[in-house]
């Protein structure tokens, strides 16, 4: 699968950009708060329907404007799909491919699979757990259809039962049979949630561990964990049994959605006590197990976004990383550097089609094909 093209009109910082890019190896240089990292968010956007870093999607609209448009050209199988999102401030969003529009926005997940690594991605450890369920539920979304359809009716139940957890709050008659009707949908879906994170951690972990492994030249040893409310044989009755503490919460205290993945080093949490360079290697090897699962399970290589890659790795973890680039291990790849000489050096080294683009204030100042 390959990128070749990428227009953005009145997207975050551009006012109108277009560029063509090389099949393998893209390399994107300017200052911070050039825009570098607004070009990585367009591709997201055209992949996932959703800017990584704003949720809102009319705040990623240009200042002043009023509607914006991302437009890329794919290929994928020996076909050719212009992909086009268009986000207007009354009108919503609305997403089309070839010409024809989704009836709904979740049709498209998977179809343009990415892995995007950028600065925060250090909160997969150290944050809450509803981080790592997004990570996860992320990349359970883009490789099975039917765990995102079931995600989002899971999530749909439980935001109506919470509400009415809220509105019953202090009443002495509470409709038990409005309850037992969320009730009866919800655990049948907590379930089939439970047993497909359960599954893809059986194939996540091994391939986590060759990724560090192989960025890590020392007798390290991780370890991955799944928490769930579900893995209790009892946890249908529990769950029942809990509406008291529920409605007292005003919330559903339990279920898939306090799940929590565990990430440990040489027997302790590598939250507390991994180094930052271990936290580092770690962060780059979830990435691209990442990708390895996603490559695996939809037999295409899914475009890899590096934003800023060299503030987070040392100079052995860059090398292990473009000897897989020079490989080929990967498809389509972008680098984000702000100085730009690393980038440069990499380009030297790695022969392959490739691209250096420079940005500078929201404009195409470059388009370097080496």
């Amino acid at each position: 699968m390959l990128l070749r093209k990428l227009r953005c009109y009145h997207f975050k910082n551009y006012d109108s950009i277009e560029l063509s890019f090389a099949t393998q190896l893209n390399c994107i240089v300017g200052a911070n708060g050039a825009g570098k990292t607004n070009l990585l968010d367009a591709i997201h956007y055209l992949s996932l329907t959703k800017s990584a870093f704003n949720s809102i999607d009319s705040q990623n609209i240009l200042h002043g404007g009023t509607q914006m448009s991302i437009q890329g050209h794919f290929f994928k199988n020996d076909k050719s799909y212009d992909v086009k999102c268009i986000v207007d401030r009354d009108q919503g969003k609305s997403l089309q491919v070839n010409g024809k529009a989704y009836k709904t926005m979740r049709e498209h997940i998977g179809q343009f699979p990415i892995v995007l690594t950028t600065p925060y991605d250090t909160e997969l450890i150290r944050s809450t757990s509803e981080v790592r369920r997004k990570f996860f539920d992320a990349i359970l979304c883009q490789i099975d259809p039917n765990y995102l359809h079931t995600l989002i009716q899971y999530q749909q139940i439980l935001k109506h039962r919470n509400s009415f957890l809220k509105m019953s709050a202090g009443k002495f008659n509470v409709d038990r049979a409005l309850i037992n009707s969320y009730d009866t949908q919800l655990l049948p879906l907590c379930k089939q949630l439970y047993a497909a994170r359960k599954a893809f951690v059986d194939i996540f972990y091994p391939i986590l561990q060759q990724q560090y492994e192989y960025f890590v030249d020392a007798p390290e040893i991780i370890e991955m964990g799944y928490e769930s409310d579900a893995d209790d044989p009892g946890f249908e009755q529990r769950f029942l049994d809990n509406i008291k503490e529920d409605l007292l919460a005003q919330r559903t205290i339990l279920g898939i959605h306090r799940d929590d993945y565990v990430f440990m080093l040489n027997n302790y949490p590598i939250k507390k006590f991994g180094s930052q360079g271990q936290q580092k290697s770690f962060i780059i090897a979830l990435r691209l197990a990442q990708f390895a699962c996603i490559h695996q399970a939809l037999g295409c290589k899914p475009l890899l976004l590096l934003d800023d890659i060299f503030d987070k790795l040392d100079e052995q973890r860059i090398e292990r990383l473009v000897y897989l680039m020079a490989q080929q291990y990967f498809g389509q790849v972008w680098i984000t550097d702000a100085g730009g000489k690393r980038s440069a050096s990499i380009l030297k080294e790695i022969q392959a089609d490739k691209a250096l683009f420079k940005i500078e204030g929201g404009t195409l100042m470059q388009n370097i094909v080496l």
